[in-house]
């Protein structure tokens, strides 16, 4: 039986993650932040650990708890939970800052340096970090998420190159919009650090406003989420892993966008999309 971690698993691409894994046959250790998205996990027959990627010590308890369960047999990591805080550059706060990579990276890192450190001693290992289409290109009102997924993509790629020649796998997936309850913990996050009021970008805050409240799909190309997961599977199942997996249209135009057109077009473009 495979074995697997996954983390933000209360709703979207996690949720989704844990029960398809399941129900393919994995030992899955799921991890949310509250007892109620506990509580529905286990309803699915999934063991579901609280986990704040904030807090140091519970990254470590939470890592812990998850090996005893997998019998000390971990053969990979989905590395899935991440918010947004939106919010112009300029009005994003230290603070608001902090909690951003906080959860988003330092917290995802040192969870898969205790994976690195186990799967070593194991002799193998597959460690999938789930980063996004803005951790290839910069779009407005969204800099503290971009520069978190930024460094995600660097750290992946280092470590790929470190881990040469030791039986483990380093993935990353970028997907674009999909569908999920990103944008209601974003606005959250919005309400909690942005000042609007004593902001220059005040009326690009209302478009925002609307979009973030928006229901169903904001995006065009939206893909639910089983379409990160397919790639997922393919990431812990695959005999050669890819170092990247593509999910979404619009991931494919920009990726390619950035090897082909000059930096003035595609800043233009990046503007365009950010506006939509």
């Amino acid at each position: 039986m495979k074995t697997c971690l996954i983390t933000g698993c209360s709703s979207g691409i996690g949720l989704c993650a844990a029960i398809t894994l399941h129900q393919r046959g994995y030992k899955v250790v799921a991890t949310v932040r509250n007892d109620s998205d506990k509580t529905s996990l286990e309803q699915h027959g999934i063991y579901t650990i609280i986990m704040d990627l904030a807090n140091e010590n519970s990254v470590s308890s939470g890592f812990q708890q998850a090996l005893i369960y997998l019998n000390n047999q971990l053969d990979g990591l989905f590395n899935n939970a991440a918010f947004g805080q939106p919010g112009a550059v300029e009005d994003l706060s230290r603070t608001a800052l902090k909690e951003q990579f906080e959860t988003n990276v330092f917290g995802t890192q040192q969870l898969t340096n205790l994976a690195i450190t186990h799967m070593r001693r194991q002799g193998y290992g597959r460690i999938i970090y789930n980063s996004s289409v803005l951790g290839l290109v910069a779009l407005a009102y969204r800099g503290a998420y971009n520069a978190s997924k930024f460094a995600i993509e660097g750290l992946a790629d280092t470590l790929r190159i470190e881990l040469h020649g030791t039986n483990i796998d380093v993935s990353l997936i970028e997907p674009g919009p999909i569908t999920s309850r990103f944008r209601d913990n974003a606005y959250a996050k919005y309400l909690q650090h942005i000042d609007k009021t004593n902001s220059a970008h005040q009326e690009t805050y209302q478009a925002m406003e609307a979009r973030l409240k928006k229901k169903g799909p904001a995006a065009p190309f939206t893909l639910p989420a089983d379409a990160v997961v397919k790639k997922c599977i393919h990431a812990l199942e695959a005999k050669k892993p890819k170092r990247r997996y593509y999910v979404t249209f619009p991931t494919y135009l920009f990726a390619y966008s950035k090897r082909l057109l000059p930096a003035a077009v595609l800043d233009w473009l990046c503007r365009k999309v950010s506006d939509s």
